[in-house]
This record gives C-alpha cells, sequence and structure tokens, in this order.
C-alpha cells in the first residue's frame, strides 16, 4: 500500500450529502465518496479533511460557499502564524477546514484547491507512523511524536497524523466522542483496522451515491 484510493464519508442522507458537497467545495465522487450510514455516533469523530489553497481569497469564497451551503461555522477564518484559515462542519457532521499558508491574494479569487488532505487524529503518533509504515506507506514528513505526513503519491488525497486532541483543539471542539467514525478508507491493501479503529477496506469499483 502506497497511496489512498478514496475516501467514504458514512453519512445519514446520501444525496444531500452531495448536494453540498458539490455546491460548496465542487467536490464529487472521484474526490469523496459518500455510503448510506445510521451507525451512531456522537461528539468527535476523530478526523478532519482539508482543502489547502493557494490564497486567502479562495479560503473566504469557500468557506462562504459553505456556509451558504449549509455548513456551520466552528473557527472563523482568521490569519495566523502559519497562514491564513478557517474551519467549518458540514450538515452531514464532517469538518472541513480550509487553509493556505500564504497571506496575501496573487491572483484572481476562485474556488479551487490544490490538495486535499485527511488528519487522522491518533492517540499515540509514533505507535501509528510505525503501523503505517508497515502497511507500505512511506513517511513524507515527521515531527516527532507530535504530526506525520505520508509521501502517498499521485493519489487523490494526502494522509498525515495529528494527536487526537491537538487536532481537536484545532478544530475548535471537544476531544471526545463515541461510536462510528463515519470514516472509510479504501487501498489496494487488504481489509485492516488502525490502532484508533479507522477502517481501511480493499479497493471497489466506483458507485453511484443517489
Amino acid at each position: 500500500m502506497n497511496t489512498i484510493d478514496s475516501v467514504t464519508l458514512e453519512v445519514a442522507d446520501t444525496t444531500a450529502a452531495a448536494r453540498f458537497y458539490s455546491t460548496a467545495f465542487g467536490l464529487d465522487s472521484s474526490h469523496v465518496r459518500l455510503r448510506a450510514c445510521e451507525v451512531p455516533t456522537t461528539g468527535f469523530r476523530g478526523f478532519t479533511l482539508s482543502l489547502v489553497v493557494s490564497q486567502p481569497g479562495n479560503v473566504d469564497a469557500l468557506v462562504g460557499a459553505a456556509l451558504d451551503a449549509g455548513a456551520t461555522a466552528l473557527k472563523p477564518t482568521s490569519k495566523s502564524l502559519w497562514g491564513y484559515g478557517g474551519v467549518v462542519q458540514a450538515p452531514d457532521g464532517t469538518i472541513w477546514k480550509i487553509a493556505t499558508s500564504t497571506k496575501k491574494d496573487t491572483g484572481p479569487v476562485t474556488r479551487d484547491f490544490d490538495e486535499l488532505v485527511l488528519l487522522l487524529g491518533v492517540e499515540d503518533v509514533k505507535a501509528s507512523k510505525q503501523f503505517y509504515v508497515e502497511q507500505g506507506l512511506t513517511v513524507g514528513k515527521s515531527f516527532g511524536g507530535k504530526y506525520v505526513e505520508f509521501a502517498t503519491g499521485s493519489g487523490p488525497v494526502k494522509l498525515a497524523l495529528y494527536k487526537r486532541r491537538a487536532l481537536a483543539k484545532d478544530a475548535c471542539v471537544p476531544a471526545d466522542g463515541t461510536g462510528s467514525h463515519r470514516l472509510v478508507l479504501s487501498s489496494v491493501a487488504s481489509p485492516f483496522s488502525d490502532p484508533d479503529g479507522f477502517v481501511w477496506e480493499a479497493t471497489a469499483p466506483l458507485a453511484a451515491t443517489t
């Protein structure tokens, strides 16, 4: 395994979720798949998805579109030491961060994004890093026991690990949560679950979500 083939969000209403992601972010099933699910989940689900963009104006455009489409603001857009960004929660409960490392616009504002990043909140970053290395992933960046980013090549989604409580704090939500992650990852590897209960399954052909 050296890449994530797809990310599937488990939602109560696939039609409504597909409409939101298309309207707010311009995403379709080539980026994020959707699956109907009623398995109980409460609080923080232990992950966030991020859209990395090229400039602050694009952040504002995407956040504004998400709020107009029914998302809830968790962290208003603002400047920080690392750049500019904000956090919203989609109607299905998934937390999205929209961010850029630059602080000034350098071109026309669009709703284009450069990267889609999945951040898994884990209890032990070093142990989870070792687990994924054993599954075949290659470490791209590593900052001790705080953060790990994998080199997932040409895959549609970049994978990174972060301390669960730090990730929740960054998203401005309590770290507590129970039940399903409402997230399934796919790769060419055999099915498995990681130390924090994130489920991976063998890649299946793309199916309709409506």
